[in-house]
């Protein structure tokens, strides 16, 4: 189990699609974690639009058929697996869940409001076995640096 820890100091729209382009590409499915009603019709919108040349095919959960959507946006993770039968997750409105950890991959997102958060999270999966942990941050050009 990876999990990748994503500082933003850019908007989101500018990182979530890309990391949806890497894990659809390769031939995976993801799942996209935000509570809030109002960010997941924002992601809904950006993974249409994000830009001319490319699309994502994705859905809301429980808005159509779940189990083809590639990428499935939802509000929480729960117990059972993701009905997409995603195996990557990303979690994007900043709060950790250990539920997280029942993926293959996770790419937590978090900006300076949620960094408290992040950090209990990152140091809580310290020493758990078969969890791989990396930490990314953005250098001043914009560009991703593992940093940890």
């Amino acid at each position: 189990m990876q999990v990748d820890f994503y500082h933003l100091t850019s908007p989101l729209d500018r990182v979530l699609p890309r990391i949806a382009e890497r894990v659809v590409q390769t031939g995976g499915r993801l799942l996209i974690v935000a509570e809030p009603e109002e960010q997941r019709v924002t992601l809904d919108r950006l993974l249409w639009s994000y830009a001319p040349e490319s699309f994502l095919p994705h859905a809301q959960a429980g808005s159509t058929d779940d189990t083809a959507q590639p990428i499935l946006i939802t509000q929480n993770i729960q117990e059972a697996a993701p009905a997409n039968a995603a195996r990557n997750v990303a979690v994007v409105d900043g709060r950790w869940r250990d539920l997280i950890l029942t993926f293959d991959r996770a790419f937590h997102i978090f900006d300076d409001e949620a960094i408290r958060e992040a950090r209990l999270a990152w140091k809580a999966l310290a020493d758990r076995d078969g969890t791989e942990r990396r930490y990314w941050k953005q250098n001043d050009s914009g560009r991703w640096e593992q940093a940890a």
